[in-house]
């Protein structure tokens, strides 16, 4: 949607997030509630928002607690927030944050609220163990049942023989719809797309070289909530290698195919962490007091064939938010593509310069265009930073609102792939 009430136009007025931490370490013993909230106070703290003044919180993850699915909800509940304040869950894959953050500028604008929190968090180290469904099948109706006896489950023993069966699985983010590992569909988009390891093998490097300088000029310090977990504090993203290089990141070997080009080092990795983003009303935000930094001239969300080129949906979201801002691509300033795999970046990249994409997928006479790589990702990308699924799009939204702000630019653009086939992209404008 393009904003059409200037009066009600939805802003974002701060943002803060956790250090992003690699899966099964510092936050081993924080789950994705833990993690949301950690986000949401340490905003609170930092706008020194009033509580009475939040309207909603919409939150989002991936892997969400079956016992708890609406998170959102517990990270109000769980920080004493006043119990009026509604609260609802998105999940869309790694684009979940993003959704969460768009949906809470269309409600503002809408004139549903006037304040509202949105973001996600992932902790992929809780991620939930699901039982063989032999197992569930088998034990289920004596466990729901309050008169089951010890006889009723020795009777139920020879149902299960087999047993090399039983015993919990590695949890498998496969597509449902086509089997395929999520890097092995990029391995696809690779060669599909003629991109090289050493292109691949660039792009990451420069991924920790901006993320390391970015690091060194103070760039997050007002962004990283630090964390304390039993008596350790993580102060920044423990993934980003100040001191990586190519001869480095060229000495690893292929992780999904034996003659593949995808590695753990132009890869992003399993990460824990959370993303808050504040939006107020125009209005509201002047009534308190607080200075605006961005607001959303469009959006854009997509679906592909996941069995064609699974993360390819940004080269077909970008275009759709640039027609519906009435922007080509000469008209943004800072870009923002979520790197899930280098691979998959490139192939965005190649894809929107293409001629016979722009006329065989999006309709158009010729190419969008091409995205200067001097004005990608500038303080680093998704390889370098780390990669929570349902904190990744907020992470992305509040740094480019702050980048807006601190470079005086006027445009930036965002574009996430997700599983699934699904693509996103949103064009922010700085608030003069």
């Amino acid at each position: 949607m393009e904003i059409l009430n200037k009066r009600r136009r939805a802003v974002i007025v701060s943002s803060a997030r956790t250090p992003f931490t690699r899966a099964f370490q510092e936050y081993l013993k924080l789950d994705t509630i833990e993690l949301g909230k950690i986000a949401v106070k340490g905003l609170l703290d930092k706008t020194k928002l009033p509580y009475h003044e939040i309207d909603q919180i919409i939150w989002g993850a991936v892997l969400l607690p079956h016992t708890y699915p609406n998170i959102a909800r517990e990270i109000a509940l769980d920080l004493d927030l006043p119990r009026e304040i509604e609260a609802f869950t998105a999940t869309r894959a790694c684009t979940t944050s993003l959704l969460t953050v768009t949906l809470a500028a269309a409600a503002i604008e809408r004139g549903e609220a006037d304040v509202i929190i949105a973001g996600g968090s992932e902790s992929i180290s809780n991620a939930e163990v699901s039982l063989p469904k032999k197992l569930i099948q088998t034990l289920a109706p004596l466990v729901m049942s309050k008169k089951a006896t010890p006889m009723d489950y020795l009777k139920v023993l020879p149902q299960l023989a087999p047993f090399t069966d039983l015993l919990p699985k590695r949890p498998d983010a496969r597509e449902r719809t086509t089997g395929q590992l999520m890097g092995e569909a990029a391995e696809i988009m690779a060669k599909k797309n003629n991109i090289s390891r050493e292109e691949q093998d660039q792009l990451a490097y420069e991924s920790h070289l901006k993320a390391s300088k970015a690091y060194e000029r103070g760039r997050f310090d007002d962004e990283i909530i630090p964390v304390t977990v039993n008596g350790n504090t993580v102060y920044r993203d423990t993934i980003v290698r100040a001191d990586t290089s190519i001869e480095k990141l060229s000495q690893l070997k292929p992780v999904f195919a034996k003659d593949g080009t995808i590695t753990a080092g132009n890869a992003s990795a399993l990460t824990d962490g959370a993303a808050a983003v504040l939006l107020m009303s125009e209005d509201k935000a002047e009534k308190l007091g607080y200075e605006p930094l961005a607001y959303f001239k469009s959006w854009d969300y997509v679906g592909v064939d996941p069995a064609d080129q699974l993360l390819i949906g940004p080269a077909i979201s970008i275009p759709n938010a640039l027609d519906k801002a009435g922007l080509t691509l000469d008209d943004i300033d800072i870009f923002d593509i979520h790197e899930a795999f280098a691979a998959q970046v490139l192939s965005v990249l190649k894809a929107l310069e293409s001629d016979s994409f722009a006329k065989y997928k999006l309709k158009k006479d010729k190419a969008i265009g091409k995205i200067p790589r001097e004005k990608m990702n500038l303080n680093g990308g998704s390889i370098a930073i780390g990669h929570p699924f349902g904190a990744t799009g907020a992470r992305i939204i509040g740094n480019i609102a702050n980048e807006l702000k601190l470079s005086k630019k006027k445009r930036a653009l965002v574009g996430i792939c997700a599983a699934g086939g699904l693509g996103g992209a949103a064009i922010l404008e700085a608030v003069n």
